[in-house]
């Protein structure tokens, strides 16, 4: 049994403690927020860009720490899941593995790439497992796309489009949350290296933002060798009534895939010979999958490759150079 610690009680420490039960061999045994209101299980104030909201929580079997030092030290904990704010992921990751627990971050690893690097090594050197939570991997309706491509039987992917869009307000302080480039398009950019690993040079044009950060931006990628073209749309100036929106249109040699969720339709794949398919993927919950995956990389000591902490970072030093071409108005090598 693997036994979990979360720190952080948000939308994402929410999230993760109700798909935890749905999780074979793990078990939530702690907890840690500051908020007392939250430690007495009450969450119903806790909402997101999508899904319900906390709910009520009889946490009378789970321990209930205020402070962060007292969960990390908590002797019964194998994993601590770290749910809190993009500018304590590094330091926090780093005390977990010191302290002998593995380590499930939500993404990004960090806020940047040398931080990214020190956590990954203090990982090596405790001889514990660092995973990052890039959870569109395991998205049915994204997880299908590198299902079908891996299948074969519809040829390889030719062009691939990924849409992405929200109307929020939590990247209004860049220094504790990372900003659009670094929350938000950190998804797809991910994601299209998990399909077409890193790209030789990217190219970023954007619509920055009062504070003249990038709130819109196009991505093209280039991969020379492959014959493939490839990009991302990605922002958060959308009107309130658009809370969320993901999408996709990917063309096979013999095949072409769509969806959007706001379409209210599921992944549609239209074949050469005119058949109209619905394709399915093992599982049906996102964030089940994932933490299932972290739970059966510890329990069978495998390397999390889906999901590693080199993984992650390399994600990170995409957006960094998304970020390059942006600011320098040209394509940059990567």
């Amino acid at each position: 049994m693997v036994k979990v610690g979360i720190a952080g009680i948000g939308f994402m420490g929410v999230t993760h403690f109700k798909a935890y039960q749905q999780v074979e061999g793990a078990e939530v045994r702690a907890i840690c927020t500051r908020s007392p209101k939250k430690l007495q299980g009450d969450w119903r104030d806790i909402k997101g860009n999508f899904g319900e909201g906390g709910g009520v929580h009889d946490l009378t079997d789970i321990r209930k720490y205020s402070e962060l030092d007292q969960l990390l030290a908590d002797p019964d904990l194998d994993l601590i899941d770290v749910c809190l704010p993009s500018a304590m992921h590094k330091d926090v990751a780093i005390a977990a593995v010191r302290q002998g627990k593995h380590v499930l971050v939500e993404k990004p690893i960090a806020l940047n790439v040398a931080d990214a690097d020190a956590v990954i090594e203090a990982a090596t050197q405790a001889d514990r497992l660092i995973t990052v939570g890039h959870v569109l991997r395991f998205f049915p309706e994204f997880a299908v796309i590198k299902q079908v491509a891996d299948e074969g039987e519809y040829g390889r992917i030719l062009a691939a489009h990924f849409k992405r869009m929200i109307s929020a307000t939590w990247f209004e302080d860049p220094t504790r949350t990372g900003n659009t480039v670094d929350e938000l398009y950190i998804h797809d950019v991910d994601f299209v290296r998990y399909l077409f690993g890193m790209p030789d040079a990217l190219n970023a044009i954007a619509f920055r933002s009062r504070g003249g950060d990038a709130a819109y931006l196009n991505v093209q990628y280039y991969y020379p060798n492959e014959n493939v073209c490839v990009s991302v749309n990605s922002g958060s100036i959308a009107m309130p009534e658009l809370q969320f929106e993901h999408g996709y249109d990917v063309y096979f040699e013999r095949a072409t895939m769509q969806f959007n969720s706001t379409w209210g339709t599921p992944v549609t794949l239209y074949t050469r010979d005119q058949q109209k398919l619905t394709p399915t993927v093992p599982f049906d919950d996102a964030f089940g999958a994932e933490l299932q995956y972290v739970v059966d990389a510890i329990r069978n000591q495998e390397e999390p490759t889906v999901l590693s902490g080199q993984s992650a970072r390399d994600s990170l030093y995409l957006c960094k150079k998304t970020q390059e071409s942006i600011d320098v108005g040209q394509i940059v090598s990567i």
